[in-house]
């Protein structure tokens, strides 16, 4: 027989327990809730960040055992770009959107000194969809298409020295927007001892430069033990097939080499079973939980700190939103009045000098009209003294005399 569940809850200061007497029904809400998330449907985003060919796309088709879009592309992009496909998934009765965001023309430059922007400019501006989804008065944030990246697949080319400067750069600008997942791809091309030492040294260079990874949750009795193992197993060692084969009567993926083959889901071969267990099957709700709880959190507290929102006043008192909206608006009408006079002041001083050089030309003008009157009068003066000269100087006329 069902015990009575036992309920405490503290008013006031001294507190207050109650326990109930039989049971009331609301231990029926983890059912309740997992009866409507599966009815919406869950939302999950993937990133592919990883140099041109280095089987991206061929990792997903096997994560997901399908055979999604896939366009080649060559490595002579002139800059990095994205491409981003969503697909309607279902197992059993859960629906699963699931949309694969891939980079094209990574590492494929000689300056390859802005290749992260094209991604974090995309990281942000999904969290900028989803805030202004958030932000609106009439808002429907249980039908939005989260597009939020949850996971970020960074592949690791197979040198099997160290990680390569752009790794670095890249991974640094993305640790505190996404959860970064490093694997090692094509890890067929490399010896086993090669891998380890490999996987050692990458572990050694992301800690020397603070990188901060995404690591399996142990806060959680029922997977610690497994997440505590698989932490240790990072970066996880993975080679991609679309190929089949049958082998024990069944049909697998693996690859065929002259001197052998390597089963994608053999865990001898490589770590792609033990990549699957962890991001899908066991901690991809933890992934989207981490995704909204602390990068979009941190995304959005920044948007709203530079937008002058903040929880404390500079005498570190209480702020409510109403009183920011107020002291926002306040600020925003003195600003527009300061631009108001200033722009008044500005057209004062225009009408001004325009005024100043109008009658600048004005006196220009006159002046040259009395020049050109003295000129004229002068001219005229000399032509009169002219013509008197001629007069006195005209023929005698003997015929006049002589009547």
């Amino acid at each position: 027989m069902t015990t009575a569940p036992q309920v405490a809850r503290t008013l006031g200061t001294d507190g207050r327990s109650m326990e109930l007497k039989g049971s009331v029904g609301f231990a029926s809400l983890p059912d309740q809730l997992v009866n409507k998330s599966v009815a919406k449907g869950f939302d999950f985003n993937i990133l592919c960040v990883g140099e041109t060919a280095v089987g991206k796309s061929t990792l997903i088709d096997s994560l997901f055992k399908g055979s999604f879009d896939d366009v080649p592309v060559s490595h002579k992009q002139p800059q990095v770009s994205l491409t981003r496909h969503t697909y309607s998934l279902k197992e059993s009765n859960v629906n699963l959107r699931l949309t694969i965001v891939s980079t094209t023309g990574y590492g494929d430059q000689i300056n390859k000194e802005n290749s992260f922007k094209p991604i974090v400019e995309y990281i942000d501006s999904q969290f900028e969809t989803y805030l202004q989804e958030e932000l609106k008065i009439k808002r429907n944030l249980m039908e939005t298409h989260d597009t939020r990246i949850h996971a970020c697949l960074y592949f690791i080319s197979p040198t099997g020295h160290s990680l390569k400067s752009l790794d670095l750069v890249c991974m640094k600008e993305l640790d505190k927007k996404v959860n970064i997942i490093p694997i090692i791809a094509k890890a067929d091309t490399i010896s086993r001892q090669e891998l380890i030492q490999f996987k050692k040294k990458i572990m050694e260079e992301m800690g020397e430069n603070g990188l901060r990874i995404y690591t399996f949750p142990i806060d959680d009795a029922t997977v610690s033990d497994t997440n505590n193992k698989m932490n240790e197993q990072i970066p996880f060692a993975v080679v991609g097939s679309r190929e089949e084969i049958v082998a024990g009567g069944q049909r697998i993926r693996a690859r065929k080499y002259p001197w052998g083959v390597v089963e994608v889901e053999n865990e001898t071969h490589c770590d792609f079973v033990k990549l699957r267990e962890m991001i899908i099957r066991t901690n991809m709700e933890d992934l989207r939980e981490k995704t909204h709880s602390i990068h979009y959190e941190l995304y959005r507290r920044n948007k709203l700190t530079a937008m002058g929102f903040s929880d404390m006043s500079a005498d570190n008192r209480p702020v409510s939103l109403q009183e920011t909206y107020e002291q926002k608006r306040s600020e925003h009408l003195k600003e527009m009045q300061t631009r108001e006079e200033r722009m008044r002041q500005m057209f004062v001083q225009k009408v001004k000098d325009k005024e100043a050089q109008l009658k600048g030309s004005e006196q220009k003008l006159h002046d040259e009209f009395e020049r050109m009157r003295k000129q004229h009068t002068d001219e005229k003066k000399q032509l009169d003294d002219k013509r008197a000269q001629l007069v006195c100087f005209a023929p005698f006329d003997v015929t006049q005399v002589q009547a």
